[in-house]
């Protein structure tokens, strides 16, 4: 298994051509890996080491660049990106590769998509990971139209908003597709419901970093759900607590864990 360029293919749903990989151990639990905004599959799980580290713990790994990200077709409609239309994306590669059921691991906006994902389809998702959004999934997460301005602004010298121009900079660094993205920051910030995030019966666990100004509280959203935790992830912001150990071992123990029960079952 190549870590710096997995294998990407392609698979085609409403009517837009979708990049992925498919690594890890074919006959392992699947885990599908869902990207944050601006970023991709490459970039959110390749390289801070979650296809190696959920590979090696014999784990099937399976991430989707989202529609307006990476190599994946990048339309320009905000109404595209609406959280429930990028979750039957997800449960469409499921269909793809024919896995019934897999536990759904998303950050930040993915962790959105994973949400509305469990809510349309609860019997494939054997578990959920959200990481780097909390009660900003129900409450929001502030005023993002800046961030869609700072994407569309001439160059990165004329952004003065702050969060503005970090999105803006790694959009640049990733070499995205800056209308597409504006136009995702517009259609994808849609809210669940403090009630529908009490409809959720799968496991879940709530990753979110201490100093991440973004998120809102892990422990407020978990005490929404039935069988939800919350874990703070020590000393790390919204862009920096994706790769942390401290997450990596609390993920792969909590997927340990529901292996375990299962067996027991």
């Amino acid at each position: 298994m190549n870590l710096n360029a997995p294998a990407f293919s392609s698979f085609s749903h409403d009517g837009l051509d979708l990049a992925y990989f498919d690594e890890g151990n074919p006959s392992g639990d699947p885990v599908l890996l869902i990207h944050g905004f601006a970023s991709s599959a490459t970039v959110n799980w390749v390289h801070p080491g979650w296809l190696k580290t959920l590979g090696d713990a014999g784990y099937r790994v399976i991430a989707m660049d989202n529609r307006g990200h990476g190599a994946s077709d990048k339309p320009r409609d905000a109404e595209a990106y609406r959280p429930w239309v990028m979750a039957e994306d997800s449960i469409a590669l499921l269909d793809h590769l024919r896995i019934p059921e897999a536990h759904l691991f998303g950050y930040s906006m993915g962790a959105r998509i994973s949400v509305f994902a469990a809510l349309a389809h609860p019997d494939r998702v054997r578990s959920l990971v959200l990481g780097g959004l909390g009660i900003g999934m129900t409450d929001g997460v502030g005023d993002w139209d800046p961030i869609a301005d700072a994407l569309l602004a001439p160059a990165l010298d004329d952004v003065t908003h702050q969060r503005g121009r970090m999105f803006r900079a790694f959009a640049d660094q990733t070499k995205s597709d800056r209308q597409a993205l504006a136009a995702c920051i517009r259609g994808s910030r849609d809210l669940v419901a403090r009630a529908d995030m009490a409809r959720i019966l799968a496991p879940t666990l709530i990753g979110v970093g201490t100093t991440d100004d973004i998120a809102g509280s892990a422990q407020e959203l978990a005490d929404l759900m039935p069988h939800a935790r919350a874990l703070d992830i020590p000393g790390r912001d919204h862009m920096l607590a994706v790769g942390d150990r401290v997450f990596k071992k609390a993920v792969l123990e909590f997927l340990a864990e529901l292996s375990t029960s299962q067996q027991v079952l």
